[in-house]
């Protein structure tokens, strides 16, 4: 992407105990699936049964339903209903929404990032817990087939301009070993109508930071920083939330996940490419739009399927 490359990178050590990978023949039927990283998900609803392959609780506080803050397998990403309701716990629902109504043959990891307390309250998750959920998604790529990984979650809290994006290093290393694994890590730029700076970690090297747009146009309360945002995508959605209720929802959130599993459609639809190939191909088709802030390309799926 067209991102300045860190002149540095640090060896990364894995916290989140790895699981053994399954071999090459396993890969192979086993469908691709697509890593989300967010709140929490109600299994319940109806439209995401045999869409979700695996759930993941990856937090700093011990939070997770069995007491620890790692947990995987069934239920490890779930809330009932009086706790996911509370808080925007709802937006992970939300997500996994926005992704299966762009790509309805999408199968699902999701990884349950964000802790919540006995009052319902949201904790803080810091870089810790998304190095954490991305060295989990690197160490088990090959054993849930995952060909993408989306997070719509991101801090503004950064530094001065013009060098205001987070000095992160191990979580860029872990960006770009996914990358040279050809599967991309997607990003939302931020809703702040901040024109001058995008949220961490969109705003690293080898990420994909996605802003929303129309054809109309971009949405004027993207974040936007003319050299990092890679696509934009639909940010205006019908969603389903816990209790298989309707909501009209709208930002970069959604479009990080509409992006994420665009790529994922074509990637489908044209295995034998590679990463940089499908990036090169959403661009080279993709529709140019302009906001207040600047000029963007917006992702036409249509074309680049049949490009």
């Amino acid at each position: 992407m067209n991102k300045k490359i860190l002149t540095a990178l640090v060896a990364l050590t894995l916290i989140v105990p790895a699981t053994a990978h399954a071999s090459l023949k396993n890969r192979n039927v086993t469908p691709p699936t697509l890593a989300i990283l967010d709140t929490a998900i109600d299994m319940s609803i109806p439209s995401f049964k045999d869409k979700i392959v695996y759930e993941v609780c990856i937090l700093e506080w011990t939070t997770c339903p069995n007491g620890s803050s790692f947990m995987e397998g069934p239920g490890s990403a779930t809330l009932p209903h009086n706790a996911i309701t509370k808080n925007g716990f709802a937006h992970g629902t939300q997500m996994v929404s926005a992704a299966l109504k762009a790509n309805p043959n999408l199968k699902i990891v999701f990884v349950r990032v964000i802790g919540q307390n006995i009052n319902f309250d949201r904790q803080i998750s810091t870089e810790a817990t998304v190095l954490n959920a991305l060295n989990w998604v690197n160490s088990n790529k090959d054993r849930f087939n995952i060909q993408a990984v989306s997070m719509s979650q991101g801090d503004s809290n950064l530094g001065a301009l013009p060098n205001y994006c987070l000095n992160t290093p191990k979580t860029q290393a872990v960006i770009k070993q996914l990358a040279q694994s050809q599967i991309p890590v997607f990003f939302p730029v931020g809703n702040g109508s901040n024109y001058k700076k995008i949220d961490w970690p969109a705003c690293l090297p080898d990420s994909i930071a996605v802003g929303a747009g129309t054809r109309n146009g971009i949405e004027l309360w993207n974040n936007f920083d003319q050299l990092l945002v890679d696509y934009f995508a639909n940010g205006r959605e019908d969603l389903i939330s816990p209790g298989n209720v309707i909501v009209r929802s709208s930002g970069s959130s959604i479009s990080t996940q509409v992006a994420a599993a665009q790529w994922m459609a074509i990637k489908s639809s044209k295995p034998h490419l590679t990463m940089s190939q499908i990036n090169d191909l959403i661009s080279t088709t993709s529709r140019p739009i302009k906001g207040r802030m600047g000029t963007g390309k917006l992702i036409d799926l249509g074309k680049a399927l049949n490009g």
